[in-house]
């Protein structure tokens, strides 16, 4: 469990922390580590980055940057501009490795069809990652929503639908640490970011069995979700569908979206084991 004085996610001194509290094992692999951690340091980053750039935020040397990059470019997995590097669709391959193996992402995929055929909205379903939800299955409406995403997109837990119904799962002790760590961020003027409201919208979710974020992530983007669990109740994912204001107020989310939803958890925790 990381304290409150542990360094942030994703900066050089936290990598070196990480790096430090594996020394002592002995099938920790530091090269692959190390590489894995230069391919993430390009997340966000579409014009590419410098040896430089990445140095400063993964903490390792520009002499072992240099070294995992031509390696990476030998694979194809980068390209080099000049000083400038960039992913090539060839890392696509490692996220497509988990997608096509994974049971829940390839069970989900027709349930979202069919829950957004049957509201004419966009269905989406997330894994919690850390402080992040990601995306590992999408089912588009026609419609087209400010917010561009697709599998893979991240976007922070706190402040969306299903990051909710997956920080309500957790156990007591894991989310006060996820609290004590944050830091959040208004996205608008309705994101909450006081840390006794967020618990408390949180623990909310766990009564209720759903959440609904309104506006929080998006101007005029209103969502609701619920949890993906096992036959066991283990939660796995949450499942969502998102809205515009203009179309879908609260109680249509549910009295129409909620059952829908529901019904496609129920028909995912059949499925998996």
């Amino acid at each position: 469990m990381r304290t409150a004085k542990a360094a942030q996610p994703g900066t050089g001194a936290a990598l070196a922390q990480e790096f430090a509290a594996q020394a002592g094992n002995p099938d920790f692999m530091l090269s692959l580590a190390r590489g894995l951690r230069v391919i993430e340091s390009f997340e966000g980053h579409h014009e590419g980055r410098s040896i430089v750039e990445i140095s400063q935020s993964t903490g390792l040397s520009r002499a072992a940057i240099r070294r995992i990059l031509l390696t990476l470019e030998l694979l194809g997995y980068v390209e080099r501009s000049r000083q400038v590097y960039r992913l090539k669709t060839q890392v696509l391959r490692l996220g497509f490795s988990f997608l096509s193996s994974s049971s829940v992402v390839e069970a989900a995929r027709p349930v979202l069809e069919r829950i957004s055929e049957q509201l004419h909205e966009s269905s989406s379903m997330s894994m919690l990652d850390g402080e992040q939800i990601v995306y590992v299955a999408r089912a588009a409406a026609s419609r087209i929503m400010a917010a561009g995403l697709s599998v893979g997109s991240r976007l922070p837990a706190y402040c969306t639908s299903m990051g909710r119904v997956l920080l309500a799962a957790l156990p007591d002790e894991r989310l006060d640490a996820y609290l004590r760590d944050l830091k959040p961020r208004a996205y608008t003027p309705k994101t909450i970011t006081r840390i006794p409201q967020l618990k408390k919208a949180i623990l909310q979710v766990r009564k209720d069995g759903y959440a609904i974020v309104d506006e929080e992530l998006e101007a005029g983007l209103r969502s609701i979700a619920v949890a993906v669990s096992t036959r066991n109740s283990q939660v796995l994912a949450a499942i969502n569908v998102g809205t515009h204001v203009s179309r879908v107020d609260r109680g249509t989310l549910i009295r129409r979206c909620l059952p829908v939803l529901q019904e496609g958890a129920r028909t995912l925790r059949n499925l998996l084991f």
